[in-house]
């Protein structure tokens, strides 16, 4: 009995450090430099300062995999480890992932941290569960709107462009407004605008930024309190590797993610600052959305968007119903 207790605390042993010996894959799209790739960097150090024998590689720029929405298979089956993934890039598999960027659910970085914690939380991780991968971090970004043609104000102003909203709860507001729609991810937003395919479009301050898109656009509704473009961006984990640690090792992942959250949440808010002055001094005509203005979009969003996300599936419906329940308070 002796030695059977201590070929199982062996073997226990062997199994931490097989996890703590691999060194873990985190493949993202942006450029380095980027918030999100400098809060993954953030994450590992923090990881590290608590149990140096993880190992990590960094992977950014679409290096590892070209195109970002194969993030996720790659994530279901293990072949990558770690991934700054826009849940909204998932919407083929599970469309309740639509909820993290359903216009006027949540309005800003701010009004996001109420969230955290809460049932909603609870019930995207048990959709991302579904999925083969764990969300880490709670990060949230802003964003606003660009193009080419004229300045976008109400909705009214969109009718007859060709625009990418990023996700099918938008494009439904934009159709409702006039505007034809096209699905791509950000990497391939800068050819897009330059080419023509494009005549604007609706994404993060942060890929505003990184992707250069101030080179491609006349106009901007960019900076000021309102904006209709919140979206979630976690640092997530393939279930297999999550799976994989111990209780104590995920303590340690979960403090490293949270230990993220302040300097990830300042740089929203000069990043928004900054892409102003960026746009501006590209020579782009730029105005803040106006309180009348965001009311218009809500109000087309409450009317088209959000009774389709409802029909999607009863998660959906719980998920939005989480939403409002938190919107009563």
């Amino acid at each position: 009995m002796k030695f059977k207790t201590l070929l199982l605390a062996a073997m226990c042993a062997l199994a931490v450090t097989t996890v703590q010996a691999k060194t873990l894959k985190l493949s993202h799209q942006w450029p380095q430099g980027d918030g999100r790739d400098a809060g993954a960097r953030l994450f590992i150090q923090e990881v590290q300062k608590q149990d140096p024998s993880f190992k990590f590689r960094v992977y950014p720029g679409a290096s590892l995999i070209s195109n970002p929405l194969k993030q996720i298979d790659a994530l279901a089956d293990g072949s990558i480890d770690l991934s700054i993934f826009p849940l909204i890039y998932a919407v083929g598999k599970a469309p309740e992932f639509s909820i993290t960027i359903l216009p006027g659910a949540i309005s800003s970085v701010q009004d996001a941290m109420r969230f955290k914690g809460t049932d909603y939380e609870k019930r995207l991780q048990e959709v991302a569960r579904r999925q083969g991968f764990h969300i880490l971090t709670w990060w949230w970004t802003e964003g606003g709107i660009a193009d080419k043609v004229r300045p976008i104000t109400t909705p009214d102003s969109v009718k007859g462009l060709k625009f990418r909203g990023a996700d099918r709860t938008i494009d439904t507001m934009l159709k409702a407004a006039g505007a034809s729609v096209f699905a791509m991810p950000s990497t391939e937003l800068y050819n897009a605008m330059q080419t023509g395919v494009l005549d604007g479009l609706m994404t993060s301050y942060e890929t505003f930024m990184s992707m250069r898109l101030y080179e491609q656009t006349k106009y901007a509704t960019l900076g000021g309190d309102y904006t209709i473009f919140v979206v979630f961006q976690p640092l997530v984990i393939s279930s297999k590797a999550w799976d994989g640690l111990s209780d104590e090792q995920k303590k340690i992942f979960e403090k490293a993610a949270e230990a993220t959250l302040p300097s990830f949440n300042k740089e929203q808010d000069r990043i928004k600052h900054e892409a102003v002055k960026k746009f501006q001094a590209a020579g782009v005509e730029v105005r803040a959305m106006s309180k009348e203005d965001y009311a218009a979009w809500l109000d087309l969003a409450h009317k088209t968007a959000w009774p389709e996300y409802a029909a999607i599936s009863p998660e959906a419906k719980g998920l939005l119903e989480s939403v409002e329940a938190l919107a009563k308070k």
